[in-house]
């Protein structure tokens, strides 16, 4: 095998090996399923209860969505605003710092009382806990553009308008899929901590009645079915990115 298909499958190798140690340590320990299910056991009452698990993995997939949409919105407009403003810079980052790093499922009783039980405190939590990588990523590729360049577009007879648009923004967007893969998951994380607590449906609700019933196979079947959605969508953004903004990446290529 040539370095690129060492690199091709690594990921999967060592997934295996993490999965054959597991099951080999539960085996030869027999560690009770109540306390740490083998990945046999996982995979068992995956099978066995497919339907359930499909049914919450789509609720929780739809609402991360969602969320996940409004984020984008909001994030690509926030950051354009503070990065074309250094006025906007200065006054509006230091404020969304502060609110990052509030913890998001402290909104979630909030969210309840305003919307009640349901898909909308998924959603804003969701959105809460994703927005702030995209607008980050945005205000810096456009707030970290060389002065000389634009100086010189602006000899040429562009405006500022035209320099962010027609300069910022296309610089801008290997920073944005960037931040899309981190928000992504961030996102799913956001979901399933509301659905926990203020849904009766969803992958984090499956999570807790699991839980609840003891049955550990289940909740890690739950936690499997989140981290394979939250990687096929990292996928998605990577490939996206890379037929789209290979230009970026071509220095670093070999």
């Amino acid at each position: 095998m040539n370095k690129k298909q060492v690199e091709r499958w690594s990921p999967f190798l060592l997934l295996v090996a993490i999965i054959v140690i597991w099951e080999v340590i539960c085996s030869g320990f027999q560690v009770s399923e109540f306390i740490f299910p083998s990945p046999s056991r996982i995979w068992e009452q995956t099978v066995e209860f497919k339907e359930v698990i499909l049914g919450h993995a789509w609720r929780t997939f739809w609402v991360t969505m969602a969320g996940f949409a409004i984020a984008i919105v909001v994030g690509v407009l926030l950051g354009f605003l503070i990065g074309s403003s250094r006025i906007a810079y200065a006054a509006v980052y230091p404020l969304m710092t502060a609110f990052n790093a509030l913890p998001k499922a402290a909104f979630v009783p909030i969210l309840v009382v305003w919307f009640g039980i349901g898909a909308g405190p998924a959603i804003l939590t969701a959105f809460l806990i994703s927005f702030f990588p995209i607008m980050v990523n945005i205000a810096t590729g456009l707030a970290t553009l060389e002065p000389e360049l634009e100086d010189v577009l602006r000899v040429l007879g562009a405006r500022r308008w035209d320099v962010l648009v027609k300069v910022g923004l296309p610089r801008s967007m290997p920073y944005f899929y960037g931040s899309l893969k981190v928000a992504i998951t961030l996102a799913f994380v956001g979901t399933t901590v509301s659905e926990m607590t203020a849904a009766n449906e969803g992958i984090g609700y499956l999570l807790i009645s699991a839980g609840s019933s003891m049955q550990m196979g289940l909740a890690f079947s739950g936690l499997l079915v989140v981290g394979i959605m939250a990687m096929v969508m990292y996928e998605l953004f990577s490939f996206i990115e890379k037929h789209t903004t290979g230009w970026a990446h071509r220095g670093s290529q070999g």
